[in-house]
């Protein structure tokens, strides 16, 4: 007769020894994430175009044995390049990578005024990025069966008016995520996380950063109660570049406090 599995702990520690690279990662969801990098036991290479808020990182988290820092513009292939070798110089391996950084401002213009120029830049960092990344990532990815998570935006599914550069980027990083997962698979897996409002404003370099100025109404509109956070963002992170969701590939998961699933009417 067949025994039954066993019952086994949850590990505590579920990246550890495992090399995360997060791009964007010295402010907002992308500190979010390499936060909870470190407190999943794992090691980080953040890279950013601000050297003042990754210096402030590195000096705020007192973990030089496991957190580097490399300036970043994820729309200029040389630059990945340089920021890829330098994160396998540095630490010799990469188990995940986290393609956040991108444009944050949804809101540009009215599609009749809006420049090619402004157009291109939306879609060179906030689509290309992930290409370029991934690109320079897979190799060594694969040699540790790793994982992508590409974050999205809950406006990859819903939108505001003059927000069709933004929308389109991340809609377009969502289809990305599908077809990488099926291209890079069975050695990678690959998805996407849509967050909805998270509250950035704490989450800052020290000279930008400030407590979040969010009412009573703009919590209660959340059916969870609350606006979300970085933390929120960096816990789903951690569940999907870890072997728990070793059976996950090519989705992508909303994490907007149950935003998008409440109907409204005005």
């Amino acid at each position: 007769m067949t025994r039954p599995p066993t019952i086994a702990e949850y590990d505590a520690h579920p990246l550890r020894d495992q090399v995360i690279l997060v791009t964007g990662g010295a402010q907002g969801i992308g500190r979010g994430i390499a936060h909870a990098v470190l407190a999943a036991g794992g090691s980080v290479m953040i890279g950013d175009l601000d050297a003042e808020a990754g210096q402030a990182c590195m000096a705020e988290w007192q973990a030089s044995e496991r957190a580097a820092f490399g300036r970043l513009d994820v729309s200029r292939e040389a630059s990945v390049k340089r920021w890829i070798a330098s994160a396998l110089k540095r630490f010799g391996r990469i188990d995940g990578l986290v393609n956040n950084a991108g444009i944050v401002n949804p809101h540009v213009a009215s599609l009749t005024e809006l420049s090619l120029a402004r157009w291109n830049s939306y879609l060179a960092t906030n689509l290309t990025g992930a290409f370029l990344c991934s690109k320079y990532a897979l190799p060594a990815l694969s040699d540790h069966q790793g994982a992508i998570v590409n974050i999205a935006s809950t406006r990859a599914l819903q939108s505001e008016p003059d927000s069709e550069a933004y929308a389109a980027s991340k809609g377009g990083l969502v289809a990305f995520t599908h077809a990488l997962a099926v291209s890079a698979g069975p050695r990678v897996r690959v998805n996407a996380i849509l967050p909805g409002w998270i509250a950035t404003d704490a989450w800052r370099k020290p000279s930008a950063r400030k407590a979040p100025k969010l009412s009573r109404l703009d919590h209660a509109q959340h059916p969870v109660g609350r606006v979300g956070t970085p933390e929120d963002i960096g816990a789903m992170a951690i569940y999907l570049l870890s072997d728990a969701s070793g059976f996950v590939t090519g989705q992508h998961f909303v994490v907007d406090g149950g935003m998008t699933v409440k109907m409204q009417y005005v």
